[in-house]
């Protein structure tokens, strides 16, 4: 079986896959077949986009050893858009950066260990948690590296944020903090006597639609 002619074809070079070519065949669309035994049970939507072929002359360092394998991509947007293909392919590159990304965020930073009750609040805690981030990424070149024996050698200003918030706490003592010592209380009164708080706002819960 040949393939027809692509509609589309974008030729570049990259510092870490080398000679990328990326070709599109646009107007087309999934088989589409009536699953009787699950879902509606009835006829699915037929989808027009476009189909996208990516090959790239290598893997980006650490991954060298591993022959490339070519990468097929689905496209899908408003009718009579064409995709932009050199951004569709750098972008499905930078899909692993945003995972790997949330996974720290989330287990190293405890961007989800809070449970708070209003939204804004949820907002707050995401631009701290992004603000230290950044703190990380701008001491990568004043921090020691401190390595597993297993890990990667990495070059100096070129830490991960994993290696880096091992030892932050060794740079934080040495710029120390703007905020006045802790001041010590009494006990404190609580709520006066009789006051009712009320309940507490409810919203809904967000759901992925089908």
């Amino acid at each position: 079986m040949t393939w027809p002619e692509p509609s589309a074809e974008h030729v570049c070079v990259d510092d870490g896959h080398g000679t990328v070519r990326v070709r599109a065949w646009t107007d087309l669309h999934p088989k589409v077949h009536n699953h009787e035994g699950r879902g509606s049970r009835g006829p699915l939507p037929i989808v027009v986009g476009t189909l996208v072929l990516v090959e790239v002359e290598r893997l980006p360092r650490g991954e060298r050893r591993r022959k490339p394998r070519v990468l097929w991509l689905w496209w899908h947007g408003p009718e009579g858009t064409q995709p932009d293909l050199d951004l569709v392919w750098r972008s499905y590159v930078r899909r692993f950066d945003l995972e790997h990304t949330f996974r720290f965020l989330k287990q190293s930073m405890g961007w989800t260990s809070p449970r708070v009750r209003h939204p804004e609040q949820a907002d707050r805690w995401t631009w701290l948690v992004l603000a230290a981030y950044t703190q990380l990424r701008l001491a990568r070149a004043r921090v020691a590296d401190l390595r597993l024996p297993w890990e990667r050698r990495y070059d100096a200003g070129r830490l991960t944020p994993l290696r880096v918030h091992r030892v932050v706490s060794s740079l934080l003592v040495e710029l120390g903090t703007p905020a006045k010592a802790p001041k010590p209380c009494g006990r404190s009164p609580g709520r006066p006597k009789g006051s009712l708080s009320g309940r507490a706002k409810r919203y809904p819960a967000l759901k992925k639609s089908a």
